[in-house]
């Protein structure tokens, strides 16, 4: 079991201060809908993996105002008894949709929908974009270092280099939702029941007279887990001619060596040497695990260039997301309820990408029925609904003249269910099913679209009344009160 947090105050200030101002204006009553989605590509990646839904769960769950909270606010003397007061009370009381963790995930789409009376659903914004903008993220970087690995294993092992213990623990629990097979933090094993794997460092040896005895100790007290990091000294001349004299006593004594790690050096070369050398010496089975700051592309060469390694250390690259450091998911107001009147809502700027799609929306997924190999999704506004049993057009809302009619089709829709009138409705899988789900989710698409190096871009269109009110409102302007008729 986890133990729950109460992150009430990982906030923002400004999210207090309107939250005061809409209560101050008499607007506390007043309903909200917002969209969590991200703007553009995660780097290289066309798509997205989601992740984190498990705490926000746990943070919406947890959501109150401890009496020490309320103290410190009050020092700020920047708000009434009055309203803290009502913050004494707050509780969150309305609806949350959103794709499952592991679901593959496009530009535009909404991952999280929030309805809910607006000081709640404004308060939950920094929050909710720390949970799912980290963690989805880090899946996603995980997710194109597993495909790198085609089919080889690989370990998470950045706790070290991790920004902070959150980023170390729930880094690695989205790194297993990715594909990675294990984690080296031990406590992310002991939270969400996934294996953790680990050996020993250069410390070890160095701790020692010489080599063979630090190997043969090792092997001593882990003879069913023994695997020797050989490049303290000498990779070849020294590590690996020592571990093969370590695995033949192993052996004698009735075990088998699970394999050798290198850390340093050049990895195709050495690797294909080592495996050699452990063949010649009768230890076929024994593995080569490398580390060395690796990630997607330098796997993806040294598989290229013939390296013999069974399992990939991943460590800062993989943790930190080293070459595209933030999701950049944003949280905008899409519909406002209003004395039992729903408005949609949308942002207008002069940077095209930032105009936001309004109103209540779901996220549909369009599948060949002969393949079950996805198409296109289509966001749709929340009353409207699909007849897969007639051809449906879709179109590139930003070069709407681009159109394909799609015939023989199934459809899913995305957002789940997860709050109701602020009870959880939605049961958490356990880490590695959510792990099953993504891998599905990401064999689901054709390689073209999930492809390390320029992948195409995936369809993501708006339904035609979507569209329609999209463009109504953008001619109407922004200063009165928007309508959909």
């Amino acid at each position: 079991m986890q133990p729950s947090r109460n992150l009430t105050m990982m906030t923002d200030l400004y999210q207090l201060t309107m939250m005061y101002g809409y209560y101050k204006k008499g607007m506390a009553g007043n309903r909200a809908v917002f969209d969590m989605f991200f703007r553009k590509r995660v780097g290289e990646s066309a798509y997205a993996l989601v992740a984190g839904l498990e705490q926000l769960i746990e943070y919406i769950e947890n959501l109150s105002f401890s009496p020490e909270d309320i103290d410190y606010l009050r020092s700020l003397h920047l708000f009434d008894e009055e309203f803290l007061h009502v913050l004494e009370g707050l509780r969150f009381t309305g609806d949350i949709d959103a794709m499952p963790e592991g679901t593959v995930a496009f530009p535009s789409e909404p991952l999280v929908r929030v309805n809910a009376p607006v000081m709640e659903a404004q308060f939950i914004e920094t929050a909710l974009l720390n949970i799912v903008n980290h963690q989805t993220l880090i899946a996603t970087k995980a997710s194109r270092v597993v495909l790198a690995a085609q089919g080889t294993n690989v370990l998470e092992f950045g706790l070290r280099r991790a920004q902070g213990p959150d980023a170390g623990i729930y880094g690695a629990r989205a790194a297993i939702i990715g594909g990675c097979t294990s984690t080296s933090n031990v406590l992310t094993g002991q939270m969400f029941g996934i294996p953790v794997a680990g050996t020993h460092a250069h410390s070890w040896v160095m701790s020692f007279p010489d080599e063979l005895s630090a190997f043969r100790a090792y092997a001593e007290i882990f003879p069913q887990n023994c695997l020797l990091l050989v490049d303290t000294y000498d990779t070849l001349r020294s590590g690996m001619p020592n571990a093969i004299t370590v695995f033949k006593e192993l052996r004698a004594r009735g075990y088998e060596p699970t394999g050798i790690r290198l850390d340093s050096g050049d990895l195709a070369y050495l690797s294909k040497q080592a495996r050699r050398m452990m063949d010649e010496a009768g230890f076929p089975n024994a593995k080569v695990v490398a580390s060395n700051d690796l990630d997607e592309r330098s796997i993806y060469d040294l598989r290229a260039q013939g390296a013999c390694i069974d399992v990939w250390g991943v460590g800062t690259r993989l943790i930190t997301s080293d070459d595209y450091p933030a999701l950049g998911g944003v949280y905008k107001m899409c519909a406002e309820e209003k004395d039992g009147v729903i408005y949609p809502r949308i942002k207008i700027s002069e940077n095209v990408e930032k105009i936001t799609n309004p109103g209540i929306k779901d996220v549909h997924r369009l599948y060949e029925r002969a393949t079950g190999k996805a198409i296109a999704d289509l966001i749709t506004l929340h009353d409207e609904t699909l007849d897969e049993t007639k051809p449906l057009m879709i179109f590139d809302p930003s070069q709407p003249w681009k159109r394909m009619t799609v015939e023989d089709f199934t459809s899913r829709q995305l957002l789940a269910p997860i709050f109701r009138n602020g009870r959880c409705v939605y049961r958490s899988p356990k880490l590695l099913d959510i792990q099953a789900h993504a891998k599905a989710e990401l064999a689901s698409f054709w390689e073209e679209y999930t492809r390390l190096t320029k992948p195409h871009t995936y369809k993501v269109d708006l339904s035609q009344k979507l569209y329609d009110l999209k463009e109504r409102l953008l001619e109407q302007g922004a200063p009165h009160e928007f309508t959909a008729e």
